[in-house]
């Protein structure tokens, strides 16, 4: 009796996936230089830093700073419509919500966050704080604008995705591995942006600088 040995079937990573998760290791090492700038400046200018950081609307940021976080959580559940095979809502509860609908509130959710921002960025603007005003508001604008840029980017990226569900006529792996990787972005941007809240609005009113 011929018997054949049996050969252990391979699961690859998706090396799109994969491409995401390192790509978006470079990013923390461009962030963490973002960091070292602000902390620099901040230990060089303690007074600058206890005058300025005073102006700051804790309330206003904090609300902002949730409704970006929200934003994670309505990502994710897109991603899980998108992994059952559900792209478009199958019913007018967010129950049977599918990835469009779930990403479309994602991207409203984030716009309100950028407008908040930009809202922010004006206050300070009329109160004098400008990028080449002084070592604080060159920290300010740095390390939020850039952040302000990425989410920007991710806004962008999905409505690209969005557009692309509608575009095609069957929903595949691909439209769903491009899901997946929009949140890993997506994750990341409040992952930092959480850290960033902490260190401008939070560290100041707990340790006074």
């Amino acid at each position: 009796m011929n018997t054949k040995s049996a050969v252990p079937s391979v699961k690859r990573p998706n090396l799109v996936a994969v491409g995401t998760i390192v790509w978006l290791g470079s990013e923390v090492m461009f962030f963490a230089g973002l960091f070292a700038i602000y902390f620099t400046l901040r230990a060089m200018n303690p007074e600058l830093w206890v005058e300025q950081t005073g102006k700051h609307n804790f309330t206003f940021a904090l609300v902002n700073t949730l409704i970006l976080v929200a934003s994670s959580f309505t990502a994710q559940a897109g991603v899980f419509a998108a992994e059952r095979g559900q792209p478009r809502a199958t019913g007018k509860s967010p129950r049977n919500w599918g990835t469009v609908e779930w990403f479309f509130l994602t991207f409203f959710m984030g716009a309100i966050f950028v407008a908040g921002q930009t809202w922010e960025y004006a206050t300070f603007v009329s109160e004098g704080i400008t990028l080449a005003s002084d070592p604080y508001g060159s920290a300010f604008y740095l390390t939020t604008g850039f952040h302000g840029i990425h989410v920007s980017l991710g806004l962008i990226a999905f409505l690209l995705v969005i557009g692309r569900i509608y575009a095609v006529k069957n929903f595949t792996h691909k439209e769903e591995t491009s899901a997946v990787v929009v949140s890993y972005y997506w994750h990341f941007v409040d992952i930092v942006w959480i850290i960033l809240f902490i260190v401008i609005y939070v560290l100041p009113l707990v340790q006074g600088y």
